[in-house]
């Protein structure tokens, strides 16, 4: 089953290294303190229920379940870590359910460019800082100013084979 991602296009493909133009999208996003395992875990289930119905259409005063999309995103914070969904593109805060949970934010993302690495396996802390390490000097190499903060996107159910993985480092450009 096809699960709706956020749109970009490419602006340079240096495989497996990226740099695209990701149109705006609308998260929905929830801080979680602790571990990249724990937010992981805990903010996965967190924002799960909201899709799942956990929230009530403003014009009804009824829950509905918005469609999963990938990928799920962590950013880590001074406190522990941001994790976010995108939204289905055909949503908007204003259309969106509210959250039940007030642990849970929707917030509108503009048009943005980053640079991105893919990789296959597990997201382990070494994995995550091999990968940020290899992308931040290949943007180096091309003289882009790069954002000091890079995002965790994972694409795949848990059960996926780690071959079969896909996941990616994103950070953004700075003008």
């Amino acid at each position: 089953m096809a699960v709706e991602e956020p749109r970009y296009t490419v602006l340079v493909s240096d495989p497996p290294f990226e740099v695209r133009r990701y149109a705006g999208f609308v998260v929905a996003q929830t801080q979680i303190n602790g571990d990249f395992d724990a937010a992981s875990g805990s903010g996965f289930r967190r924002i799960a229920a909201y899709i799942f119905g956990d929230n009530l259409q403003a014009t009804s005063g009824t829950q509905r379940k918005i469609a999963m999309t990938a990928p799920v995103t962590l950013t880590p914070e001074t406190e522990g870590w941001r994790v976010h969904f995108v939204m289905p593109s055909a949503e908007s805060v204003q259309t969106l359910p509210q959250p039940i949970n007030p642990q849970i934010q929707l917030r509108t993302v503009p048009e943005h460019d980053t640079v991105t690495v893919r990789f296959t396996g597990f997201t382990t802390q070494a994995s995550i800082q091999e990968q940020t390490e290899r992308l931040r000097a290949w943007a180096q190499a091309r003289n882009l100013k790069l954002s000091p903060t890079a995002q965790i996107a994972r694409y795949d159910a848990p059960l996926t084979f780690p071959w079969n993985r896909r996941n990616e480092i994103l950070i953004d450009l700075l003008p």
